[in-house]
């Protein structure tokens, strides 16, 4: 079997997807978010105009036929939680068949918090246990993409691996010094991993490409088990999937790479790690765009989520300067552009732009209002910001790091209720 090459017969891989648990790890920092992360876990960032980025990992889920989930917390974890509970609770769990579990690191073994990927798993081997599932899928929850898990569980069994590794087919260039980095052989089968190399091995017959972790996993259950408890055993180890099991495991045990691959067409799927401000804003433009790569209107995939009970936008004033419209951008309900022009931007639920304002390629989380003849470009407005009348941002970025707001390198302003002297501390 190449690397390309995995079962379709659907019957086959039902029986794969209910025998599967599914564990989110989501208990991520997300420190490359700066500011945005100040008072929330990287996963329960909002992102698409009414998502959290946790929702893309939970639907693929769902929409694959695995409904048996896990979802690992840990830093600052209560708006995922709530989000969770509001969003995700609506499993019929009587018989066992689905749920949603949240499991927080609660010192359940040796009184330590989560220290690394691998020992999340390890401190939940009890629960694990309790649901005897014959796959276990270790997904990363704060990555944006749509895929079905189901060709890749069956890869894993038609290999008869130990562990499969989901792969993203990346530029040499792009992935240098940033992901995981599998080494393979003509069938896919992994000969070498290392995490983060500068000079990343490229993929047999593509040169100038790479296959990077995507920090999915399949695992045969007692295997997983094995392994993270010789891990728990270990000394000098990070207890982490990437830095210490794989490359432990690659020369003695059978795993593979699966790379992900847009099934329609067979070419590069979509799939963004949001975790610089400028991909985050990037990611969420790409949305904006006539026909953007990621469809959100796909009602054979859709994304499932809580969203707030809002009536539609709305759209008022009609007059020469004083007329509200938003052109080439998605808003989202509750929201009211009153006499203020919107362009290539992106508002979630309840913002209020007023009137002679513009926005133009910019990001608004919820429950902004921004003033009248106010001006923002090409920035991040935090959830909750109140921007006074006449405000300027992203216009002068001198002015802007003058007002303690934070600007890339790139360009694009993040602004903050903090920033703004506002101190709401806000979980959402």
């Amino acid at each position: 079997m190449s690397l390309y090459e995995y079962s379709t017969d659907s019957r086959f891989v039902s029986r794969l997807t209910r025998d599967t648990l599914a564990l989110v790890l989501a208990g991520g920092a997300g420190s490359r978010l700066r500011e945005l992360t100040a008072w929330r876990a990287k996963p329960a960032l909002y992102f698409g105009g009414k998502y959290r980025i946790i929702d893309f990992t939970l639907s693929n889920c769902i929409n694959s036929g695995i409904r048996r989930m896990g979802v690992l917390t840990q830093y600052k974890a209560h708006s995922l939680i709530r989000h969770l509970v509001q969003g995700w609770s609506w499993f019929q769990t009587g018989a066992g068949r689905e749920f949603c579990e949240i499991l927080p690191a609660s010192q359940r073994v040796g009184g330590e918090w989560y220290r690394g990927t691998a020992d999340a798993i390890y401190q939940n081997l009890d629960i694990i246990r309790t649901h005897d599932p014959r796959l276990v899928l270790i997904l990363s929850g704060d990555h944006i993409y749509k895929m079905d898990y189901g060709p890749f569980l069956a890869a894993h069994e038609e290999r008869k691996a130990d562990m499969t590794i989901c792969c993203i087919e990346m530029p040499v260039e792009e992935a240098a010094g940033q992901f995981g980095v599998m080494t393979v052989d003509e069938t896919g089968r992994i000969i070498g991993f290392d995490e983060k190399p500068e000079k990343p091995n490229e993929i047999p017959g593509r040169p100038g490409y790479c296959l990077a972790s995507m920090g999915n996993y399949v695992f045969n259950t007692e295997f997983l088990y094995e392994q993270v408890i010789k891990d728990a055993d270990s000394p000098d180890t990070q207890h982490d999937f990437g830095r210490n099991v794989i490359p432990a495991i690659i020369r003695d045990y059978r795993v593979y790479a699966y790379a992900f691959r847009d099934p329609e067409t067979g070419e590069q799927a979509y799939w963004r790690d949001v975790g610089t401000l400028r991909a985050f804003w990037e990611a969420n433009m790409e949305l904006v765009s006539k026909t953007p790569q990621l469809n959100l209107y796909d009602r054979d995939w859709p994304i499932w989520t809580h969203q707030i009970q809002s009536p539609p936008a709305k759209f008022v004033w009609d007059q020469k300067g004083r007329r509200g419209e938003a052109i080439q951008s998605m808003v989202s309900g509750g929201c009211i552009v009153s006499g203020a022009h919107v362009q290539n931007s992106l508002l979630f639920s309840r913002v209020y732009v007023h009137s002679y304002s513009t926005v133009t390629e910019s990001v608004v989380l919820p429950d902004v209002d921004i003033g009248e003849n106010c001006r923002i470009e090409k920035s991040i407005i935090d959830a909750g910001a109140q921007i006074e009348s006449g405000t300027e941002i992203g216009v002068d970025h001198d002015a802007d790091r003058e007002r303690g707001f934070r600007v890339t390198r790139d360009g694009i302003t993040l602004v903050t209720p903090d920033m703004l002297g506002q101190q709401l501390h806000f979980t959402r």
